[in-house]
């Protein structure tokens, strides 16, 4: 079952010509047209679903900068700004909240690990402190276990999934940017090594600069023009609850995440815990995809399933290059995996047994990802006028802004407002030790 998401009008008219092409209608791409839109340029945004479709829909919804990556708190601290901007610079609330995000753990490794992070949080000036015993009970109460222990971002928030892309799609409009759901981009039209044109299921588009947001399927919309970006997908699962009573705002512990939305419910998720399902991509890619593999083998379940045939990193998608696979595949919505659904379900009642918890609606999700956790924000060398901004392996939404920033920089060929070099695709091609980031 497809997560809510706030549904909005598509342009009846596809433009012939823009200065801009974006393909991929979620945070990432959503985002993307509204910064090209503020520059004054033509931007055409196109999705073969429907906006948010995908994973932008069926994420947790966190904005943060706590315990991230060293290389992409750059990227964070240039998302949190523009997380704060949107509802003020669209006129519409995009559903962010600062509201504080909280750690706890029975864990004493882990809470050690979380301890390890903080120089760089003082090196990028985070707001994050760690929390006693006490101080832990006092954010998140204990019932069956006892935390040791925690970490607290008091300035990291969340965002409303539900209305968070349609509204920033709707400023990017207000500001000249047409939006064409259910209009598949097919390939590139390049003419001497350069973008000229996306061809669409509904005609060609002439454009200047293309940026590939397509997420799960930015891999596959790129590889017919012999370009290689190593990404593969894992199934993860979510759900939301009925309105319940408040257990705060945005909480980690060790075996399940809850975010807290505007109609009381919550999402509620567990970290790192996924189906890696094996794929013909995943076969092909497996060598730079294995320090990840290794590190994280516990908290995957290895299965074949319908991924193999079908979607993006299927032996159709590996094998052929028909350019229809994207309309034939409008919004990728995989079943939950129901084992998940009921270890979440019972690590939240066994925590909270006075709580009446109750299931709503549940979820899976492809997550794209890279082999090192890391995104790829970059230009090809290759094909001038192309951008790929995939890869976020979990971490798009609350860095989507962010994403999205660098990325119109980088088709605009401006000078860069972060280092650009951690997130370029040759990292992947240079022989270089991959260094796995946390999920």
């Amino acid at each position: 079952m497809s997560p809510r998401i706030n549904r909005i009008a598509s342009d009846e008219t596809l433009p012939k010509a823009v200065d801009v092409v974006v393909v991929g209608g979620g945070i990432i791409g959503t985002c993307t047209a509204w910064f090209l839109a503020k520059r004054g340029l033509s931007v055409a945004l196109l999705e073969k679903g429907y906006l948010g479709c995908e994973q932008s829909s069926r994420t947790w919804g966190w904005c943060r900068q706590q315990n991230r990556d060293r290389r992409e708190m750059p990227l964070s601290i240039l998302a949190m700004q523009a997380w704060d901007s949107f509802s003020e610079e669209i006129g519409k609330d995009v559903g962010f909240r600062r509201t504080g995000l909280v750690y706890t753990t029975d864990d004493a490794p882990m809470l050690a690990g979380w301890e390890a992070w903080r120089p760089i949080a003082k090196e990028f000036g985070v707001e994050t402190r760690m929390l006693t015993a006490s101080e832990a009970v006092g954010l998140i109460p204990e019932t069956r276990r006892k935390w040791i222990g925690g970490l607290h971002a008091a300035r990291d928030g969340r965002g409303d999934p539900e209305i968070a892309v349609p509204t920033i799609a709707e400023g990017a409009r207000a500001l000249g940017a047409t939006i064409h759901q259910n209009c598949a981009a097919r390939g590139l039209d390049i003419a001497n090594g350069r973008v000229v044109g996306v061809e669409t299921e509904r005609g060609l588009i002439r454009c200047q600069a293309v940026v590939c947001a397509g997420g799960a399927w930015a891999s596959r919309f790129v590889r017919p023009h012999g370009v290689v970006f190593p990404q593969a997908s894992v199934r993860q699962t979510a759900l939301r609850t009925a309105p319940m009573e408040n257990l705060g705002e945005v909480l980690y512990c060790p075996d399940f995440a809850m975010t807290r939305r505007t109609d009381g419910s919550y999402t509620v998720a567990i970290s790192g815990k996924a189906t890696l399902e094996i794929t013909p991509k995943g076969i092909r890619f497996f060598p730079l995809f294995l320090p990840q593999f290794i590190q994280r083998l516990k908290a995957v379940q290895l299965t074949v399933g319908k991924s193999f045939f079908t979607g993006p990193d299927s032996l159709s998608a590996m094998l052929t290059n028909d350019p229809l696979i994207f309309e034939r595949n409008r919004v990728l919505d995989p079943a939950p995996n129901q084992r998940l659904i009921d270890a979440m379900t019972r690590n939240v009642r066994e925590t909270w047994p006075d709580q009446t918890f109750t299931i709503d609606h549940a979820w899976g999700a492809y997550v794209d990802c890279t082999p090192d956790a890391v995104p790829v924000i970059s230009e090809v060398d290759s094909i001038g006028g192309l951008v790929i901004a995939a890869g976020s392996s979990g971490h798009g939404f609350g860095l989507g802004p962010g994403i999205a920033q660098l990325a119109v920089e980088l088709a605009m060929n401006d000078p860069t407002s972060v280092d650009a070099s951690p997130f370029s695709l040759n990292r992947f091609a240079n022989g270089a030790a991959i260094e796995v980031g946390p999920i």
